[in-house]
């Protein structure tokens, strides 16, 4: 048996909450299927689907008690096809017994063309099948297995972005700006990143939306996020009062926090970096901590990493997920080089790297926030990375960003497109090399591309 409510909405992935008036079908599993979107569409019973006692939202749910049951919509409302552009298709699911059958069909638009089916099997799986008009069936594929835990409610959403399919169960709050690593490795493994946006403050200081996170880890109950601490591409290094209010509102919506620390050595200036799980008891016991000496002394080849993890619960959990990978352990060559960077020796690079890397930040910001009119940058405290916000001088020189990306390029400037991370308009700048090749940079966008 299992329960769920759906929805299905044109809204791009990294918008799953559209505005009201986008959604096409909203489902009231809880006395008849009634759709409650301004659309009133039909929704068809197909083998007698129940009303089961427990829900996510509303009084009730669709209980799937045999083979065959599914909610479908009618083949001549043709809105309810698959659209040209982006849509979103999402529902909560908890299984109760699977019994013998294999793979179960929960919803589904179950005609000859444009048709589709969201299925669910045994082992953990979420499928999405599509019938074009050729008549020919496509599976867009799977998530990947993950057991059911019966009882359990899970979130399972279908986006469409372009061209691209990605099925998702469960979500992750990420803020955003967000460091693309992130977002490949947690859609990959099948998760839902819903993105809490950091905001600038009048003084240009990259902050954390403390409301705004608390109310979408409520709307889509999530309880696992990511921390970058500091922050990458943004270049915060959160103060102990932050990181205390941002633990309060993952600590009262039963949140496993991700604390993404590898910057940590690399703080810049006068500041100084908080480890996450100093703050509190609380966050001690529910932060896993991840660190590694890649950044800082340039050993991102040898599998170097570690984590810290005081809950004996959560690291018997992530030791058994990475035991699945034989080639996730260190090796000697890694081992030396992890303890060769900790040692005094060790400090004194760092010590010298900082000054050159806050000389090379200083350079850069003064220098583009002097002569790049139209551009505009918070100065980072911690990382080697600049976000520019080129989005007035576009408008004003009536270029695209790639276009001024190509600009760069074309001169030599290697710089990254924002928009990967989650910041349109942007572009991010490595800044991780010698305050000559700085200088040169800074002199080439000046004379060839932002004042050609």
């Amino acid at each position: 048996m299992m329960s769920a409510a759906s929805r299905r909405s044109t809204a791009a992935p990294s918008e799953p909450d559209p505005l009201f008036s986008q959604v096409k079908l909203l489902v009231h599993a809880d006395t008849n299927f009634a759709d409650s979107s301004s659309m009133a569409r039909a929704v068809t019973n197909v083998g007698a689907v129940g009303i089961g006692g427990t829900s996510r939202f509303g009084a009730g749910a669709a209980s799937f008690t045999t083979a065959g049951q599914r909610l479908d919509y009618a083949a001549t409302d043709a809105a309810m096809n698959l659209p040209a552009g982006d849509f979103t298709i999402e529902l909560w699911m908890k299984p109760v017994a699977f019994g013998t059958t294999g793979v179960r069909t929960l919803v589904s638009r179950n005609v000859f063309e444009n048709g589709w089916n969201l299925q669910v099997d045994q082992a953990g799986r979420v499928y999405f099948t599509v019938c074009w008009t050729n008549g020919v069936l496509t599976s867009i594929g799977s998530s990947t297995a993950q057991a059911w835990v019966n009882g359990t409610w899970y979130h399972i959403a279908v986006t469409r972005q372009g061209t691209t399919y990605r099925i998702f169960r469960d979500g992750v709050l990420l803020h955003s700006p967000t460091y693309i690593g992130f977002t490949r490795s947690i859609e990959n493994n099948g998760y839902r990143i819903v993105h809490s946006p950091l905001t600038l403050d009048e003084r240009g200081v990259w902050r954390m939306d403390y409301e705004d996170m608390d109310r979408k880890l409520k709307e889509h109950h999530i309880h696992v996020a990511v921390f970058c601490s500091p922050h990458n591409p943004c270049g915060r290094v959160w103060e102990r009062w932050e990181i205390e209010k941002a633990m309060e509102v993952y600590k009262a919506n039963d949140c496993v926090v991700i604390s993404d620390e590898i910057w940590s050595d690399l703080t810049l200036g006068n500041h100084q970096h908080i480890p996450t799980q100093s703050v509190s008891e609380d966050a001690r016991n529910r932060t896993v901590a991840f660190y590694a000496p890649s950044k800082t002394f340039n050993l991102a080849g040898l599998v170097g990493s570690y984590h810290i993890i005081y809950n004996p619960t959560l690291r018997d959990r992530i030791v058994a997920k990475s035991s699945k990978c034989h080639y996730n352990d260190m090796n000697v060559l890694s081992m030396h080089a992890l303890i060769g960077a900790y040692r005094p020796e060790g400090h004194e690079w760092l010590d010298e790297l900082k000054a050159v890397l806050t000389g090379n930040v200083d350079y850069a910001y003064d220098y583009i926030t002097k002569h790049f009119q139209g551009v505009s940058l918070a100065k980072p405290e911690g990382t080697y990375m600049l976000l520019l916000d080129c989005e007035q001088w576009c408008e004003r020189h009536g270029l695209s960003l790639p276009e001024l990306e190509k600009r760069g390029w074309d001169v030599g400037v290697a710089w990254q497109d924002g928009d990967m991370f989650q910041a349109p308009y942007s572009i991010r700048v490595n800044l991780a090399l010698p305050l000559s090749r700085v200088k040169e940079a800074m002199r080439r966008l000046d004379q060839y591309v932002f004042n050609a």
